[in-house]
């Protein structure tokens, strides 16, 4: 009996364990990556909007990728209100 209960026990734990790195996956695939994104995806990102997304995709080829997503903040219409609420939304 005690051999079932260990069994079932494990094969709970391993379902949690799967469960939480599809999670973070997840989360991981609905970021949008800002030093590839285009316009249209960048603009799909809650508080950037059509016109902040133009000035990123320009920001970029004007002085090349973002080296940590901080820098988005050197873009005009991002400060550091803005960016705290985009910053879980974004990669690099």
């Amino acid at each position: 009996m005690t051999r079932k209960c260990n069994l079932w026990a494990m094969g709970v734990m391993l379902f949690v364990a799967l469960a939480f790195v599809a999670s973070v996956h997840a989360q991981d695939a609905e970021k949008v990556n800002i030093n590839e994104a285009t316009v249209e995806e960048l603009a799909q990102v809650k508080f950037i909007g059509p016109t902040i997304a133009e000035r990123i995709v320009q920001y970029r080829e004007n002085s090349g990728s973002f080296e940590k997503a901080e820098d988005l903040m050197n873009v005009k219409g991002i400060g550091p209100k803005t960016f705290e609420k985009i910053k879980d939304l974004i990669t690099l």
